[in-house]
């Protein structure tokens, strides 16, 4: 049965609920973790081979870029507890480079040089690594159907594969795949994440034999087709190399989304000398990578969605905002909603390595 039935869910008996999470990225194992914590059964189904999202790290031979988010900061009191115990286990560090700001060729400092920021060590996605290790993630699966059958939950891929039944599902993708996915089995969830609007980045990893001499480790580009760049190996604990990424403004990588990869990143990699006033250097590695939802130009006004009804939720950085802090929070409400169906003493020390 495909169809998503009429009748409201039953209550659950007094048991540990199953739980399946879409997504392992930041949102989703957040959820995940929270809710495992618990002592309910969570199991999260990721299409990629590892978790992230669009916090991954990519490597390549001896090269390694955090290619997708580049940093974080923090303003939530609930977020700042969870960074202090991680930054205690060595998850995160501060990353203390020097930031400017590029126009045409010029380089000036940052305006706000009292922002704090952080960094997973030794990758963007050391974070989404830890929340994973406690929780059972299978990857390489592409969730493309949920299946509501007797006030249950059954998931479907593209191949036929099957799994459930689960009491609860959530998922935690970008807006416009999140509609898709809940279109006709929660048609009211689905129109919520229809109406955000997810922007694309093209994002180029460049690698150089040696130091670029620059006075800044990541920069802020105006009036160019970049809006962002840095030295990836100038944060906490990266390996050795001379390794930059490029982040496409919204603006370009949308009008250029269709390029190939390859022709992308030699495009980006121009304005970058251009930015920088001229840069002589040949990097021996390049490679581009499309986010095509990389940022939501809008979030819904509540920190995730939740049906109560049909025990089913959304989050991410749509929902909390578009900042890692966002996507953590919105994965943390999304499991508040959950344990207020049933409750249960935790199993683990939430902050620490459990």
């Amino acid at each position: 049965m495909l169809d998503g039935e009429a009748e409201r869910p039953s209550r659950v008996a007094n048991r540990p609920l199953e739980v399946a999470v879409v997504g392992a990225g930041l949102s989703g194992l957040a959820c995940a973790r929270s809710v495992s914590d618990h002592g309910h059964r969570v199991r999260v189904f990721e299409k990629a081979r590892g978790p992230g999202g669009r916090m991954s790290t990519r490597r390549a031979g001896d090269w390694q870029f955090d290619h997708g988010a580049q940093y974080f900061t923090v303003r939530h009191p609930r977020f700042a507890r969870w960074v202090d115990a991680w930054r205690q286990n060595g998850i995160v560090a501060p990353w203390n480079g020097r930031i400017a700001v590029l126009d045409h060729g010029m380089v000036t400092a940052e305006q706000d040089g009292d922002t704090e920021r952080f960094v997973p060590v030794p990758g963007m996605n050391a974070i989404c690594g830890h929340l994973a290790s406690d929780v059972s993630v299978k990857y390489g699966s592409r969730i493309e159907r949920l299946v509501r059958l007797d006030n249950r939950w059954r998931l479907a891929t593209a191949d036929g594969a099957q799994f459930g039944p689960f009491d609860v599902v959530v998922v935690s993708a970008p807006a416009p795949q999140t509609a898709i996915l809940l279109e006709g089995v929660a048609p009211g969830l689905a129109a919520r994440a229809a109406e955000v609007e997810m922007a694309p980045c093209w994002a180029v990893m460049a690698g150089f034999p040696q130091p670029l001499v620059l006075s800044f480790d990541g920069a802020f580009v105006h009036s160019s087709p970049l809006s962002w760049v840095a030295r990836n190996g100038a944060k906490p604990g990266r390996p050795d190399g001379e390794t930059w990424v490029l982040h496409g403004s919204t603006e370009w990588s949308r009008r250029h989304l269709e390029l190939e990869a390859e022709e992308a990143a030699a495009r980006l990699l121009a304005a970058f000398r251009d930015a920088v006033g001229g840069l002589e250097e040949v990097p021996v590695h390049l490679d581009g990578h499309r986010w095509r939802f990389a940022l939501p130009g809008t979030v819904v006004s509540e920190e995730c969605l939740f049906d109560s009804d049909l025990n089913v939720a959304a989050c991410g950085d749509w929902c909390g905002g578009p900042r890692v802090e966002g996507a953590f929070l919105s994965g943390s409400s999304a499991a508040g909603g959950i344990l207020s169906l049933r409750p249960r003493p935790r199993r683990n020390n939430l902050f620490g390595d459990g």
